[in-house]
């Protein structure tokens, strides 16, 4: 898994960036606010998402760990929500107006990106609401969402589909907070 990239850049699109890493190239997607900090034949320094499917292995960049975290739990969490329209709502607004968008029920950020409509943004505030207070307290009081993201991705590679083990992970006890823990309970409940 790729979590982090820093080399100079070659080329720059309009989503994506080609990162270039002792000879080797990588292509990695970004929001806007990413893409324009950088410049060709600077260097550049992205966290990074590995989306890994049949046909391909995709990269995202985030200049930071929170715009990184956010985007991991847009994915997991809410149910239709893929990398690309993670990234589209990363486009529209920074995570900080997001977060608080969503902790007052604010739709009107969510529906200005290319694919959501009215429903389905209530259903990201609805899927998110509640899970940025540990976060944003400094990780305390339950499970940090690195830890809960690295629980389903643990399920994923087991052979369970993505929804499925999002599902088993919700029904598992927040004051069990050991990631091994949470990915065996899932289990027990997926094995139901």
């Amino acid at each position: 898994m790729i979590t982090h990239i820093r080399g100079t850049v070659l080329n720059k699109e309009e989503r994506s960036v080609v990162i270039d890493v002792n000879g080797l190239g990588y292509k990695v997607f970004a929001a806007s606010n990413a893409l324009d900090r950088l410049k060709e034949g600077s260097e550049a320094s992205l966290w990074t998402h590995m989306a890994v499917r049949e046909d391909a292995h995709t990269l995202y960049g985030f200049p930071s760990q929170d715009e990184l975290n956010f985007f991991e739990l847009l994915i997991s969490s809410v149910s239709g929500i893929g990398p690309k329209t993670a990234l589209g709502i990363l486009n529209v607004s920074s995570v900080q107006n997001i977060r608080k968008a969503v902790s007052t029920g604010d739709t009107s950020h969510l529906t200005k990106v290319s694919g959501i409509g009215k429903k389905m943004a209530d259903k990201i505030v609805l899927e998110l609401k509640g899970k940025f207070g540990a976060e944003e307290a400094g990780g305390t009081g339950g499970i940090s969402l690195r830890d809960e993201v690295d629980a389903l991705e643990a399920l994923k590679a087991l052979g369970y589909k993505h929804g499925d083990a999002r599902e088993a992970l919700k029904e598992v006890d927040p004051a069990v907070i050991d990631t091994g823990e949470r990915v065996k309970k899932a289990l027990k409940i997926l094995g139901k």
